[in-house]
């Protein structure tokens, strides 16, 4: 009887390391670096502050001796250059350096007559001439447009930022609907007043998507989760990418082809989730911090489902309608003789 008893105790005791192990400890920091295997890549985590959890992604490098230079970066040293066209969701680029200029999906243009968002991931080759690029609109406001176009509004300045909420990813990139883009931006302006305690539409134009997210009461919140988790790859050489949950649920991951590209655009993207997180705020409210196990759970489930392939773009989704989950991977185009490599692998929950 004692040793049934003792056998039927240290299975428990098993048990419980295997699901530590799995999940790890909980808060901000997330204590040890536990580890949990997802195909070639291994989940660390979580780290959480208040309703935002992150996993980082721990993978290979399959980029190696690739440089470039994000949109951003390239629109600061005037090495690039996006035209305003006139055509809401359709204006052109050139990019004027000897370096390969990579625009994410969901990157958010400020300038032409109304602000904009890249549709898809894009490689922009060196010295490209003038390109197509398709956008959405992201600033609803009339005015500027029907003015007549000045110097100043001949092109685009700056790439301040990335998209702010799930429901406009998926708008985005999968729905494909100018009216469901400004629907979103609307809701996404709503949660973030409602939180924020302040109407965060700006005089200027109230349907700037940017502009909103400068409100200095967004800011300050923001700040309070980028404070605690925007540190997190830091002294790890192999983080290629994160998956982050808002309210104990998980709503997307984003995975680079190597660590160099991901520190590239980490600082933007946990500004992103930051906002998101803190605009989806149900004070008073407390919610578990998903687990390893439901992250894995999630990615699992994106890799099944129907596939299209768009070659023109090096894009292939997949989209599974039974776990409502959406996964995008951007290849670089490669040249004659090499294998192509993953450039972006994203997924979200719609």
């Amino acid at each position: 009887m004692f040793r049934h008893g003792r056998a039927k105790l240290s299975l428990a005791l098993a048990l419980v390391g295997a699901v530590w192990l799995l999940t790890g400890p909980q808060g901000a920091g997330g204590g040890a670096d536990k580890r949990l295997k997802v195909g070639k890549f291994a989940l660390s985590g979580p780290h959480t502050h208040d309703n935002l959890t992150v996993f980082l992604v721990h993978g290979p490098d399959e980029l190696k001796g690739r440089k470039f230079l994000m949109l951003a970066d390239a629109l600061a040293q005037k090495k690039f250059v996006i035209h305003e066209t006139q055509k809401v969701n359709d204006l052109t680029m050139e990019n004027l350096s000897d370096t390969e200029v990579i625009i994410l999906s969901g990157d958010i243009l400020k300038g032409g007559q109304q602000d904009r968002i890249a549709q898809y991931d894009q490689v922009v080759p060196p010295k490209s001439g003038k390109i197509p690029l398709k956008v959405f609109c992201v600033e609803r406001t009339a005015s500027r447009w029907m003015k007549p176009l000045t110097d100043k509004d001949k092109t685009f300045l700056e790439c301040p930022g990335q998209i702010c909420s799930n429901d406009l990813r998926v708008a985005n990139r999968y729905s494909g609907g100018q009216g469901e883009v400004w629907k979103e931006v609307m809701n996404a302006q709503d949660r973030l007043s409602r939180n924020a305690g302040v109407d965060v539409k700006d005089k200027k134009s109230d349907s700037s998507l940017a502009l909103s997210l400068q409100v200095k009461e967004v800011q300050a919140n923001i700040e309070k989760y980028v404070g605690k988790l925007a540190a997190l790859p830091e002294g790890k050489d192999d983080v290629v990418g994160f998956v982050f949950a808002i309210n104990g649920k998980v709503i997307g991951s984003d995975v680079y082809g190597s660590p160099a590209l991901f520190r590239k655009v980490w600082p933007r993207l946990i500004r992103a989730c930051a906002t998101e997180a803190f605009a989806e705020l149900q004070k008073g409210k407390k919610f578990e911090p998903a687990t390893a196990v439901a992250v894995r759970t999630f990615l699992e489930a994106a890799e099944k489902g129907k596939v299209t392939r768009d070659d023109a773009r090096g894009l292939r989704q997949t989209t599974n309608e039974a776990a409502r989950v959406l996964r995008f991977e951007t290849t670089h185009p490669a040249a004659a003789g090499e294998k192509k490599a993953p450039l972006r692998t994203n997924v979200f929950a719609h």
